[in-house]
């Protein structure tokens, strides 16, 4: 196997690692609240939940190949951009949201499952770990199917091999961080996860323009931007070669459209993603001002003898 193809997975592996660090938090955190509050009966519900959501994702990716390959020529190019638009949208979304509310993750997760628990069911809990991967898997499965489509010289079987084992360390850092035995900044590795993942996708934005440029849809911009061979050389079998395609989504011939594209998600996005964030203020609680001409400002009232 070539250096390229395997320097090519690790877009794979950061987008496992990523979805499932999140999955992992959320299934690590319900399950440490049913344990604490002794309600181990609900656990394998819990479990069982969270394997069919990993089936049902699985089973869409399967079928989402399956109307890919029974396309014709034009319209499978139009499938395939619909396909990196659409994850990308969805990566995006997950990477504001993780943005905003990745902090109070915990509290609000663990506000819940109380709530859940004081209704005097566990289904909610087994719900909100079944939504969670089923989410996270949705996501997952179409950012994969999305890289798929994008690398070039990369194996079905070689990507997946990135996938599974992003996956496995992602559960082994979730089990970790809530059995105690490590501690790991989240917010840093967050922000780090969400930069690789901007740039992976900034390259299925140009990868998608192209599609739709096949599939007859796109016909503007089509002018050849740059000439990177020089530099880009994706059968070369270099490693640093093949991290800029694979990882970066940079092609030897650009055209404008997929230029602007790139740099048009790469760059805001960036920017979003390293501006520090703002420190929560506690607002103090606001008192309550009487004017002095309203009556609860002249003491009580007399009573008329």
């Amino acid at each position: 196997m070539s250096l390229l193809v395997a320097a090519l997975p690790t877009v794979q592996f950061v987008i496992g690692l990523r979805e499932g660090v999140e999955a992992a938090l959320v299934v690590g955190i319900i399950a440490t609240f049913l344990h604490q509050q002794g309600r181990r009966d609900a656990l394998p519900w819990m479990w069982a939940g969270v394997a069919l959501a990993v089936t049902l994702c699985v089973g869409v990716a399967v079928v989402l190949e399956l109307v890919n390959e029974t396309l014709p020529y034009k319209q499978q190019e139009g499938f395939e951009a619909l396909i990196g638009f659409v994850a990308v949208a969805m990566v995006t979304w997950m990477i504001v949201w993780m943005r905003r509310h990745g902090r109070q993750l915990s509290s609000d997760l663990r506000t819940g499952a109380g709530a859940a628990l004081a209704r005097g069911s566990a289904a909610g809990l087994v719900a909100m770990a079944f939504l969670a991967v089923l989410r996270e898997g949705l996501e997952t499965a179409t950012f994969l199917l999305a890289t798929f489509q994008s690398s070039y010289g990369v194996s079905p079987w070689s990507a997946g091999l990135g996938t599974v084992a992003g996956l496995l360390v992602a559960t082994i850092i979730g089990w970790a961080i809530y059995r105690g035995g490590t501690r790991v900044n989240l917010a840093r590795f967050f922000t780090i996860t969400s930069l690789l993942l901007v740039l992976i996708s900034a390259g299925i934005v140009a990868t998608a323009l192209r599609h739709a440029h096949e599939a007859g849809v796109l016909n503007v911009l089509q002018d050849r931007a740059l000439d990177l061979s020089a530099v880009v050389t994706p059968d070369s079998g270099s490693v640093v070669n093949g991290l800029i395609t694979g990882l970066l989504g940079i092609y030897p011939y650009p055209t404008y459209a997929e230029l602007l594209g790139w740099l048009l998600y790469a760059v805001p996005m960036t920017i979003f993603v390293l501006w520090p964030a703002r420190p929560r203020t506690r607002t103090a609680p606001v008192e309550r001002t009487v004017p002095p001409s309203s009556p609860e400002s002249q003491g009580p009232a007399r009573s008329c003898s």
